[in-house]
């Protein structure tokens, strides 16, 4: 197998790690940040016995540091919205993180949105407006869950940014994010009174293969895998994240946030291609268009 084949596969399979977030989440019998602290401790051990075997050395600065805090609020965001709304609303407003990155670029590095940016923006936010009147409807997911999981698409957008920044280090900023949830998180385990093999289990599965697996695996595919190939197969996760909550514990979408999952996920797919094939000529394209934990 190729090299560039061997990526594209490490991105599908990260795709799929990602997407169990929502109904493992949802089966462990635990709050959230008891459960991000746990996730957060063993996922970083994992990673870190990578990094010694890769021979990928921890690099710590102002970067990797600012990019594991927004890590770290990004894993805790995400629990906490899953815990208050849907699987499905959780992960695809939390998808709108390309959204944060135009405006971002445009506040703090005064790179002004080209066309399709300013096109994006609108069609995006229509879609997220869809999620809040559901709420207001009687829909499925709360209204502070899907704040929230808005909240976390912000947070997560600026973890890719911090690529720009001098000194960064994407696998140091994830096994530092997951020394920083399993420090704030892991007390609220000893309020816990569920150990079963079940949940024990559970958060077994949530720390080792969606969280650490999908990091080790999205690192590993983006080395000869092209940005826009990266996203599109990425779209899998907040597709197949509502099938498998569905599938398995029943969830589903009201109408509203129905017709906003498919405007977020056709937006953004729309967006990479026509961002890929018709390029401004003064801008380069942001590398942040994978979605998150």
């Amino acid at each position: 197998m190729s090299k560039k084949s061997l990526s594209t596969l490490l991105i599908f399979a990260e795709a799929v790690c990602f997407s169990l977030g929502g109904v493992i989440v949802k089966s462990i019998p635990w709050g959230a940040m008891a459960i991000n602290g746990a996730r957060s401790l063993i996922a970083g051990l994992v990673i870190l016995a990578y990094m010694k075997i890769r021979g990928h050395r921890v690099v710590f600065n102002r970067s990797v540091f600012l990019g594991g805090a927004m890590m770290c609020a990004t894993s805790a965001l995400y629990v906490y919205a899953n815990k208050l709304t849907t699987a499905a609303s959780a992960i695809i407003l939390q998808y709108t993180a390309p959204v944060f990155i135009i405006l971002y670029m445009w506040a703090v590095f005064r790179k002004k949105p080209d066309r399709w940016d300013i096109a994006a923006i609108p069609v995006i936010a229509c879609g997220v407006v869809c999620f809040f009147l559901d709420s207001l409807l009687g829909g499925g997911g709360s209204m502070l869950g899907n704040i929230l999981a808005l909240a976390s698409g912000a947070t997560y957008a600026v973890v890719f940014m911090m690529k720009m920044l001098p000194g960064s280090d994407n696998l140091s900023s994830v096994f530092t994010g997951c020394i920083l949830g399993a420090i704030i998180g892991c007390p609220f385990i000893l309020q816990e009174t569920v150990f079963t093999p079940t949940a024990l289990g559970a958060v077994l599965a949530l720390s080792v293969f969606q969280f650490a697996c999908a990091y080790i695996c999205m690192a590993e595919g983006l080395e000869h895998t092209p940005p826009l190939t990266a996203s599109l197969i990425s779209t899998i996760e907040p597709i197949l994240n509502p099938i498998l909550a569905a599938l398995v514990i029943g969830e589903e979408l009201g109408k509203t946030a129905l017709l906003g999952a498919a405007i977020v996920v056709v937006g953004i797919i729309a967006y990479n291609i026509l961002k890929a094939r018709f390029p401004s000529a003064s801008e380069a394209e942001p590398e942040a268009t994978e979605t998150p934990v």
